[in-house]
């Protein structure tokens, strides 16, 4: 008998990641499809997954929906990756990041207790949680003080996973994930605003890359690895939180260097830094440290930073080029 997984985020970059993943590994695989037109599954395209995946109609907002896409899917394991992700528009969207990341998550987490209380649940939680960082290298034990909606609507939906857990008994696990990346992440992110960026300007499409906080320092490693936690996570006996990291930091202007280096420029040549792009409030530095991950779950990142960036840049070249 295969296993059924429920992916809630499945047009994400993570959840074609994991799509891949599941389905290497003789999955089922059903995606909770919000449909709001547009072509939302470009990603699972991208990796070959687009028809080997099952699409069931949902959105985080309405339980009765996800009850029945529980339902539907006969899931065995359950994975909460559906967000609104883009820690900038939640300044300008707090209401409805709160409703569908943290509201949301408890819709699932309820749908899950009432439908299947023995199958899995993983709870995407974020490295935002930190926010103002109250130690030098953040893990599991790390206070929390989160400086965005977005961190503060994903507290909610990980202090909601353990109470799930601890009170109705439900296997539900959180993965602290610190910045992941790949050429499926969205333009509107750092990384590949970077990369599709000096794509252009190496192309001659472009002349010039505008950033806010170059100074910004984070964690960043490759989702392709990182989903490769999330289903550990959901193998283990118990279940548990747990922080997914590199363990090593590198700033926003280091990256960029990076970028532009893979494709014989100076940045010096082409940075410019806008005060528009700055946030109310700034996140400096984030730092984790996946030691429990590697102890109890054996995984560790695959991938450096130069070689994920080097990827991504290339992604976009063909990208623009074709």
């Amino acid at each position: 008998m295969s296993k059924h997984a429920l992916i809630t985020g499945i047009t994400g970059q993570d959840g074609a990641y994991l799509s891949r993943l599941l389905l290497e590994k003789g999955y089922e695989v059903h995606g909770l499809l919000a449909r709001r037109g547009s072509d939302t599954l470009w990603r699972l395209r991208e990796l070959g997954v687009e028809n080997e995946v099952r699409m069931v109609d949902g959105d985080l907002t309405d339980l009765s929906s996800l009850i029945r896409a529980m339902q539907a899917s006969q899931a065995t394991e359950v994975y909460n990756l559906g967000a609104q992700s883009f820690v900038g528009t939640s300044w300008q969207q707090p209401v409805l990041t709160a409703q569908v990341d943290g509201v949301g998550a408890i819709n699932v987490l309820e749908a899950v207790r009432i439908v299947n209380p023995e199958a899995r649940f993983y709870q995407a939680s974020t490295s935002e949680m930190f926010g103002l960082i109250q130690a030098q290298k953040q893990d599991e034990k790390t206070p929390f003080y989160p400086r965005s909606p977005y961190g503060v609507a994903k507290l909610m939906a990980h202090w909601a996973t353990v109470n799930y857990r601890e009170s109705h008994g439900l296997h539900a696990s959180s993965g602290i994930l610190f910045n992941h990346e790949s050429p499926l992440r969205g333009l509107e992110f750092v990384t590949r605003k970077v990369t599709d960026g000096v794509a252009r300007i190496k192309l001659g499409l472009a002349k010039e890359l505008r950033l806010g906080n170059i100074d910004a320092k984070r964690d960043w490693g490759f989702a392709g690895d990182y989903v490769e936690a999330m289903w550990l996570m959901l193998q283990q006996p118990q279940a548990d939180d747990y922080v997914v990291a590199t363990g090593v930091t590198t700033s926003v202007r280091e990256m960029v260097e990076i970028a532009f280096r893979h494709v014989g420029l100076d940045s010096r040549d082409h940075l410019a830094v806008d005060p528009k792009f700055f946030r109310p409030a700034e996140v400096d530095v984030l730092l984790g440290n996946p030691a429990k991950a590697k102890a109890k779950l054996g995984w560790a990142p695959r991938t450096s930073l130069e070689q994920l960036v080097t990827m991504m840049v290339d992604a976009d070249l063909r990208r623009l080029r074709k």
